[in-house]
């Protein structure tokens, strides 16, 4: 038992031995750095074939040789006639062409340029006098009681070609909803509460003039079949929201006054404040199906 021991450890002692061998000799191979084997140092020795056919000599002999023609090399340089320099002529242009770095330095320029110019344009048409009448200024449609009157004239709608507007009629009990549910609130604050909203008759997903459906008292747009209640909330279709609006003021003497110049986003999908749904067919069979 105790020989078997033995002979283990003996056994062991020895494949640790050529691990170990074996590992210093290829980081001596990867590193690069040792000393030649004598094999090496002895084909070094000998003769080999360089140069041409049949021709022997020493690794002395060929570093001799090689140092030979180097010399002779150096030798024929300076025996050569004087290089004639000419003068230096930059290249063309044109033929260079733009350069990377002339690239982007043109491409910093023309954007700072165009911003500015926006900058410019915007800062002028805040400075531009708006127009005094017509659309785009404040428009005097008459007393809230005639605008009533003339809303129920126009079966629940009635048209300012001047403004480019719809006004309707918003229902009192609606104001409270709608002054949690419209962001804008404070702008529409006086015609609401008058019982008046103005809506921009442009539809909000590609700019087609919204007209009234006597049958079912909404808007429908007859583009794209968008869909809208009587205060322009969406109810069907792809436009992105409900249909714009200006705001409004009433003045002293009971005159509601539309400000044609500012117009309002509409509010977002799923707003309604009046619950108002079809009350009759609609106009568009294909309403709310684009």
């Amino acid at each position: 038992m105790a020989t078997t021991i033995v002979i283990g450890l003996i056994v062991l002692a020895l494949l640790a031995i050529i691990v170990l061998t074996a590992a210093v000799r290829r980081n001596d191979t990867e590193s690069a750095i040792g000393q030649l084997s004598g094999e090496t140092v002895r084909r070094d020795r000998s003769k080999v074939a360089v140069g041409g056919v049949g021709s022997a000599s020493s690794g002395r002999a060929v570093e001799a040789e090689a140092e030979a023609q180097r010399s002779g090399a150096l030798v024929a340089v300076k025996d050569r006639a004087p290089v004639e320099y000419r003068p230096y002529v930059p290249p063309d242009p044109e033929t260079l062409g733009v350069t990377r770095r002339q690239f982007l330095n043109r491409s910093i320029v023309t954007v700072f340029g165009l911003a500015l110019s926006a900058f410019g344009a915007a800062v002028i048409a805040q400075l531009w006098p708006r127009p005094t009448e017509g659309f785009g200024a404040k428009i005097n449609v008459g007393r809230v009681d005639n605008v009533k009157n003339e809303i129920v004239a126009g079966g629940g709608f009635f048209y300012v070609p001047l403004g480019r507007m719809w006004l309707t009629e918003y229902p009192a009990n609606a104001v409270v909803k709608a002054e949690s549910a419209y962001s804008f609130y404070p702008k529409v604050e006086q015609g609401l509460k008058a019982g008046v909203v103005a809506l921009f008759q442009t539809c909000p997903h590609l700019g087609c003039r919204v007209p009234e459906c006597a049958t079912s008292q909404w808007f429908e747009c007859p583009c794209h079949g968008s869909q809208y209640n009587q205060v322009g909330e969406k109810k069907g279709g792809p436009a992105p929201r409900g249909m714009d609006r200006f705001p409004m003021e009433v003045t002293a003497a009971n005159e509601l006054i539309v400000d044609t110049g500012d117009i309002i986003q509409g509010p977002p999908i799923g707003t309604n404040t009046t619950g108002q749904e079809a009350e009759g067919p609609n106009c568009l069979s294909a309403g709310g199906g684009h």
